[in-house]
């Protein structure tokens, strides 16, 4: 079956932006109900000012995940979740001999390299970046 005259690459990038940002909210937002916890492994790790890490935690994954999930300065979002992400995964999933840990650490690469497509391509036809005049000059 041919898909010649569908283009469905308008939608698959959209959809895959909105389950990128998607992540990135609900876990921030989960974290505003549990902030003790939350700092409290951030102390774990010896990391210092954990609620100053948290709030600035919080506030790029609801931020920063809202605006790719809208598609709205998407590959600056990107850029700033891809950074996110790998930053997580070396300071909370470093612990290599936990087969959990590991797949953790793994889980937030891959995820960055998803990141790292949307910041090269852009969000797609199905965006916000896409209705504005900077959007339009754009060839992403």
């Amino acid at each position: 079956m041919s898909t010649s005259n569908v283009n469905v690459q308008p939608v698959v990038a959209a959809v895959g932006r909105v389950l990128l940002g998607a992540l990135f909210v609900i876990s921030g937002v989960q974290k505003l109900f549990v902030p003790d916890m939350i700092q409290g492994y951030i102390a774990s790790v010896g990391l210092p000012f954990p609620w100053l890490v948290y709030t600035i935690t919080v506030v790029i994954e609801i931020g920063a995940g809202a605006l790719l999930l809208i598609g709205l300065r998407t590959r600056l979002m990107a850029w700033v979740l891809a950074a996110f992400t790998v930053a997580a995964a070396i300071l909370f999933h470093r612990a290599f001999g936990d087969p959990n840990q590991a797949a953790h650490f793994m889980k937030n690469v891959a995820i960055a390299g998803g990141l790292l497509h949307v910041a090269a391509f852009g969000a797609g036809a199905l965006s916000l970046d896409d209705y504005t005049l900077e959007g339009r000059r754009s060839p992403a």
